[in-house]
């Protein structure tokens, strides 16, 4: 018997049973095309009707635009390698080198989606329109004075407003942009590349969080399919991804210092912490990173990272308030500021379910079948966690939960309406490591099918922010 067969045989899930098990498994598939496709059907009549959606190719932020670029090679190439490869080198490889394969294959694989579109309106240009963060680069030349000057311009109406993404988020997002500028590395370009090479190290992350909380074998499993997931189009040149990959790292920190599982448990708490403030700083709605961040601990049975972490989390918000800026006034500013644009005409009964068929499209088949197989397992969870002995799928389980339920809470919030498949990237990351549930057998099928997911969206639409 082969070495990747012996491993799958022996981290296959407790009860899998490989035919029931399998066609469930395509069921749950079948049931997230189902939910795209009434989602674009109601959309579209509704857009038809009265226009109060502001997508063209509902549920998606999109429009209709079959295209080619330099990438159309390169990523049916990266695709097809990770699909031959990825499950037998996840098993083989040494940790390290696994950890530097799969952030390697996560930047080719995103670099390649991105460049379907080419450098310019792939890349460079996705942080240059007019509602991004790099037009008000100029305005921060005073960075103190921009700061305390922050909440007078997020409403519409008074002179010189913030563009949309300026606006709807605290102003640590913009000042990423503004000291990368001050460092010779402005422009989109040098912002679009840094957005996918620090989001493409949330994989990385995930898998250092899902060996210490679950195990070494259930974080293999993940590993491909962490890499080749459909979320990947949107993760390209996007801030939301660099804003996933600063919460992953709060999580996996995190998850290091309950474990001990890292030489200083102490700093990790404490970086841990640092990055969870940060975060909070370059999107509000990421504050419910704090329920994964809770789950790392209830996993482990432990509360003494807290108190560093505590401290870690006080250094950002600390440092803003001092600067002059208030994070609740604004926040409260931006609800305002939301529904005087589209979120105050988008239907929320429309887009409380149809942001789940974003979120469909951007995880992936596989994923929703590991979606299905984290619920069938979910009771069994529950009940071991309360008798202190969890095996590592379980625990797997409970971690997927925690990022499903934040998700939900966004969804229900109403501040999440449409453009989800983009905002969402740091929840669906932790929904991906589910599909880690599914049996070895036809594991190549499914990352396939991930990787024609991603190729036919980027081919076939043009996606925007």
């Amino acid at each position: 018997m082969k070495t990747e067969d012996r491993t799958e045989h022996r981290t296959a899930p407790r009860g899998d049973q490989h035919r029931t098990g399998h066609r469930r498994d395509l069921a749950a598939a079948g049931a997230g095309v189902l939910l795209v496709a009434v989602a674009a059907f109601v959309g579209r009549a509704i857009e038809n009707a009265d226009h109060t959606l502001y997508v063209h190719w509902p549920p998606l932020l999109a429009s209709w635009y079959p295209h080619i670029g330099p990438g159309t090679a390169a990523a049916p190439a990266v695709a097809a390698a990770v699909v031959a490869y990825g499950p037998v080198l996840a098993v083989r490889l040494r940790r390290g080198a696994l950890l530097l394969s799969c952030w390697g294959a996560s930047l080719a694989w995103v670099f390649s989606l991105a460049l379907i579109d080419g450098w310019g309106r792939g890349i460079a240009e996705r942080l240059t329109t007019k509602h991004e963060y790099l037009r008000v680069i100029g305005r921060f030349d005073d960075i103190g004075a921009a700061l305390r000057g922050f909440n007078d311009h997020i409403l519409i109406g008074p002179p010189g407003n913030w563009p949309a993404h300026v606006a709807g988020h605290p102003p640590g997002a913009t000042l990423t942009f503004v000291l990368l500028d001050r460092i010779g590395l402005g422009g989109g370009g040098w912002a679009g590349v840094w957005c996918i090479v620090t989001g493409s190290s949330a994989v990385v992350a995930a898998l250092i969080a899902v060996r210490a909380l679950a195990d070494e074998h259930t974080a293999r499993r993940a590993a491909p399919f962490l890499v080749l997931a459909p979320v990947a189009v949107w993760a390209g040149a996007s801030a939301d991804g660099y804003f996933a990959a600063v919460a992953a790292w709060s999580v996996a920190l995190l998850a290091l210092a309950a474990t001990r599982t890292v030489r200083s448990p102490a700093a990790a708490a404490l970086g841990s912490g640092l990055l969870y403030g940060l975060t909070c700083y370059l999107s509000y709605g990421l504050a419910l990173i704090a329920l994964l961040l809770l789950t790392v601990l209830v996993l482990t049975r432990t509360a003494r990272p807290v108190p560093l972490f505590v401290l870690g989390a006080l250094v950002v918000p600390v440092a803003f308030t001092l600067a002059g800026f208030d994070w609740w006034e604004a926040y409260h500013l931006l609800v305002e500021r939301y529904y005087q644009a589209a979120g105050g005409f988008r239907p929320y009964s429309y887009w409380v379910w149809a942001n789940l068929a974003c979120t469909a499209i951007a995880v992936g088949p596989a994923t929703l079948a590991g979606l299905r197989r984290t619920a069938a397992g979910a009771p069994g969870a529950v009940r071991e966690l309360r008798t202190g002995i969890t095996a590592p799928p379980q625990r797997l389980v409970l971690l997927v939960l925690a990022a499903f339920l934040a998700l939900l809470a966004a969804d229900l919030s109403g501040m999440s309406k449409a453009e989800t498949e983009r905002i969402w990237q740091p929840f669906m990351l932790w929904l991906l490591p589910a599909a880690a549930l599914l049996p070895g057998p036809g594991r190549r099928g499914w990352l396939a099918a991930q990787a024609v997911v991603a190729l036919l969206v980027n081919h076939l639409l043009w996606t925007g922010w």
